[in-house]
């Protein structure tokens, strides 16, 4: 194994002749992707990796500077296909790595046939002519939050984040994989993703996007997707899911995945 494999926690299942890469997004890590993973291991190989960051990583190999932009997350995702020798694949990222797979997108469009993204936003701060579902003013309050009590902050962030019931799996799920991330480094990576405005880069964006959307998400407002569509370079398409959360993937696969998994399979010029 690679050191950036191993690092990544890179695991390569099935064994299909085409390639799908699921990147998970903040305050998870691979394990979100568990409804997913069985449904496609007959048909393709799955490659699952967890960001730098993530819990399930050593918090001594996160460097605050490569950090400090997403471009640092997605050579990261360059790298790993590098190193795994994969000349193309589907890519499926949650949340920030939807931007992340844009961004790698556009330096090695190459190695990327389509992006599918969960829950994605190019900017969280509203601006004129512009909603990102933020005011700063939100931000900061959440950022001090996290400084003051992080576990606090945990417990309170996950029911928003999943929506729906407190007690539920997911949000217990949800719960664990963020408290097992290093505080620092979770405000770190959350201040980065939050700041981000990544709005420049999509005209850039050559590789066909399928966008998929929770109608009703805390991070991400529903014209958030519309703006996508009409801003990214290649072709795209929209599905908004009647599901409520972030983490649609995790609290309601029942609804997520044959929306995923026709995504995964037609073209958009099937889909038309």
């Amino acid at each position: 194994m690679g050191i950036v494999e191993e690092a990544h926690n890179v695991k390569i299942l099935g064994t299909g002749d085409r390639t799908i890469v699921l990147a998970h997004g903040f305050g998870t890590d691979q394990s979100v992707w568990k409804h997913l993973v069985p449904h496609l291991v007959d048909d393709y190989k799955v490659v699952l990796f967890d960001n730098m960051g993530a819990g399930t990583t050593n918090p001594d190999y996160f460097d605050f500077e490569r950090y400090s932009t997403l471009e640092g997350y997605a050579y990261d995702v360059i790298a790993i296909l590098e190193e795994l020798q994969i000349p193309c694949c589907i890519y499926v990222g949650h949340s920030v790595s939807a931007m992340i797979g844009a961004i790698a997108s556009v330096a090695r469009p190459d190695l990327f046939t389509k992006l599918i993204t969960v829950s994605g936003s190019p900017r969280y701060l509203n601006d004129v002519d512009y909603y990102g579902g933020f005011e700063q003013e939100d931000l900061d309050q959440l950022f001090e939050a996290m400084r003051s009590n992080y576990k606090a902050w945990c417990s309170g962030f996950a029911p928003l984040a999943i929506g729906g019931d407190m007690d539920s799996v997911a949000v217990q799920e949800f719960s664990r994989t963020l408290f097992n991330m290093r505080p620092d480094i979770a405000l770190s990576v959350l201040q980065i993703i939050f700041q981000s405005d990544l709005r420049h880069m999509l005209p850039h964006v050559t590789v066909p996007c399928h966008i998929i959307q929770s109608m009703k998400d805390l991070a991400v407002p529903v014209v958030v997707s519309e703006y996508l569509h009409q801003n990214l370079g290649g072709e795209s398409i929209v599905e908004v899911m009647s599901t409520d959360g972030h983490l649609p993937q995790l609290s309601s696969p029942d609804v997520v995945l044959p929306v995923l998994l026709r995504h995964i399979r037609f073209d958009i010029s099937v889909d038309k």
